[in-house]
C-alpha cells in the first residue's frame, strides 16, 4: 500500500488530483474512465476539489460503490449527497449509473452485469474506513463478506438498512483503490487498517494496488516510514 500523508486541508484536495490523473490516464489508454465512489461525510471536500480538475467528463463513468435501500428523500442515501457535492458542480455531464435498490436481489445481479459490460474492471475504486473496520458495506460478521462469485451483493441490515455494495472481486479486479481517512478518531482503525488485520472488512482488501491518503491525525499510529 502506498501511504501519502497530507496536513487535513490538503488530504482531500490531494485525493481529488489522484482520482483526476487516473481517470486521464484510463481516458487516454481505453477511451473512458470507469471510477466507483463512496458515501459517507469525509469525501465531501474530494468530491468538491474533484469538481474543479479539467477532465472529459462525459468519458468518466461513475458508479457507486455501495447504497442504503432507502428512498431517495431519505437523508440516508449517498446518491443526493455525491449529487450536491459532485455532479451539480461539474461542467459536463458524466455517465452515471445509479445503484438500483429498489429491488435488491435483482438490481444487485443487474449492476454487477453492468459493470461487466462497462468496465470490465473499474480504473478506480474510492473506499472510507468506518469506525468498526467497514469499507463499502462489507461490514463486520455479514455473510457478504463471503460472496466470492460475483461482484455486487446485499448486505443484512448494517446500522437500519439493508446495503447494496461492491464485494471483495470485484474490489480485487480494481486496477486502484483510493482510501480516503482522515481524523485522529480514526489513528487506530487506520493502523489496524495498514497491519492488514483481517479480522476488520477492510483488512481483507488487497493493498497491492491500493493508495492511502491520510490526515496527520489520522496516520500518527503509523509507522514513520509510512
Amino acid at each position: 500500500m502506498r501511504v501519502l500523508v497530507y496536513d487535513t486541508e490538503e488530504a482531500a484536495p490531494q485525493a481529488a488530483r489522484l482520482v483526476a490523473e487516473t481517470a486521464r490516464a484510463a481516458i487516454a489508454a481505453r477511451g473512458r474512465a470507469c471510477l466507483a465512489f463512496s458515501g459517507g461525510h469525509t469525501p465531501w471536500p474530494m468530491f468538491r476539489a474533484l469538481a474543479g480538475e479539467t477532465l472529459p467528463w462525459h468519458q468518466v463513468h461513475i458508479f457507486q460503490t455501495d447504497e442504503r435501500a432507502v428512498p431517495m428523500d431519505n437523508p440516508a442515501r449517498t446518491l443526493p449527497q455525491l449529487y450536491d457535492a459532485l455532479l451539480s458542480r461539474l461542467p459536463q455531464e458524466p455517465q452515471l449509473h445509479p445503484m438500483p435498490v429498489d429491488d435488491l436481489a435483482e438490481g444487485a445481479r443487474r449492476y454487477g452485469a453492468l459493470l461487466a459490460q462497462t468496465a470490465g474492471r473499474l480504473d478506480l475504486v474510492h473506499l472510507g474506513l468506518g469506525d468498526d473496520g467497514h469499507t463499502a458495506s462489507l461490514t463486520p460478521g455479514d455473510p457478504v463478506l463471503e460472496v466470492d462469485q460475483a461482484e455486487v451483493a446485499v448486505s443484512l441490515p448494517y446500522q437500519g438498512h439493508r446495503r447494496m455494495t461492491l464485494t471483495y472481486p470485484a474490489l480485487e479486479r480494481a486496477r486502484v483503490l483510493l482510501w480516503l481517512v482522515t481524523g485522529a478518531g480514526k489513528a487506530g482503525i487506520l493502523r489496524r487498517l495498514y497491519d492488514g488485520d483481517k479480522t476488520i472488512p477492510a483488512g481483507r482488501v488487497a493493498p497491492g494496488r491500493a493508495i492511502l491518503v491520510a490526515d496527520r491525525a489520522a496516520a500518527r499510529l503509523l509507522p514513520a516510514a509510512a
